[in-house]
């Protein structure tokens, strides 16, 4: 057969081949599930308090960053902790899927060399790592909760002092718990699509390490929408509004943020998150149609 007459399309090459590596990797959450137990157990192997170490650090964080800002920013501490709280951890989350979802490949090659299993069996073994931390993290929450729970709940406090009317905490906490499943579905596509990037160029992972401080620091979480207002003043909206609406992280944090300390929350966030959600899964689908069959070969 000559080169001409050779069949152009790649049979590994294919979408359904893509689709069929997900849902494999889906059922096998015996495995991803294992592994992640056992990434957690290993971090803190010989520890005496073990994982709790997770919690203790975040809630040292909480409570000193918390009385600071609230100090600095002149804000009740009864609302501003929680706030901040809050913001730290699902922070954590995303951040952690982002950084660490670039590593998925990576980290794991030993196991992709010797261990045939779908490529999404890595990404979901850091998602569902990242989220037994989140779930020791959130112990610090209902211990907030418990000891501002007053404040939480009382209609139309405000952050700061003149701030956005809150309406407190009430029923649509419970929204909370599809925005959690919302951002880790984003947290295996990211990790799929950065995960393949950076196994073909390593310098994606120090990139993004150090952008990452940068949009900290851009994102309410150590300082609220409020205070940007209060401080910048009038004739500058059109700025005020493009810092933080151009912040996709800032619509991430917000949507479960929000329900959890009692604050409004407009749907144009679950809007973007939604919208993101779909191009990143379809950017995720064409990396894995094309190159899924080369990571082994990368990493």
């Amino acid at each position: 057969m000559t080169a001409a007459e050779k069949p152009l399309d790649n049979p590994s090459r294919t979408f359904g081949r893509a689709w069929e590596d997900i849902r494999s990797g889906i059922k096998q959450r015996d495995l991803w599930g294992h592994l992640g137990w056992q990434d957690i157990k290993q971090r803190y192997r010989r520890s005496v308090i073990g994982p709790l170490w997770i919690t203790m650090s975040m809630a040292v964080t909480a409570a000193g960053l918390g009385i600071l800002y609230s100090t600095l920013f002149k804000a009740n501490i009864g609302t501003f902790l929680p706030y901040l709280t809050v913001g730290f951890i699902v922070w954590n989350f995303i951040v952690g899927c982002v950084t660490e979802g670039t590593e998925t490949f990576i980290a794991n090659e030993g196991l992709i060399k010797h261990l045939p299993a779908p490529l999404t069996v890595y990404a979901l073994r850091t998602v569902w790592r990242l989220t037994l931390m989140m779930a020791h993290n959130l112990l610090v929450y209902f211990v907030v909760l418990a000891i501002f729970f007053g404040a939480l709940t009382t209609a139309n406090y405000q952050m700061t002092a003149g701030g956005i009317l809150q309406p407190g905490l009430d029923w649509t906490v419970v929204l909370a718990i599809p925005a959690f499943f919302l951002i880790a579905l984003n947290g295996v596509w990211v990790a799929l699509l950065f995960g393949i990037i950076s196994t073909r160029y390593r310098d994606i992972p120090q990139v993004i390490n150090a952008l990452i401080q940068l949009v900290f620091f851009m994102t309410p979480i150590v300082w609220s929408a409020d205070i940007l207002h209060d401080r910048l003043g009038a004739g500058t909206e059109l700025w005020k509004t493009l810092v933080l609406e151009l912040n996709p992280l800032y619509h991430y944090v917000e949507i479960i943020r929000a329900p959890l300390i009692g604050s409004a929350q407009s749907w144009h966030h679950w809007v973007i998150v939604g919208g993101i959600t779909l191009i990143g899964w379809a950017l995720a689908l064409v990396a894995l149609r094309n190159y899924r069959a080369r990571v082994p070969y990368w990493v």
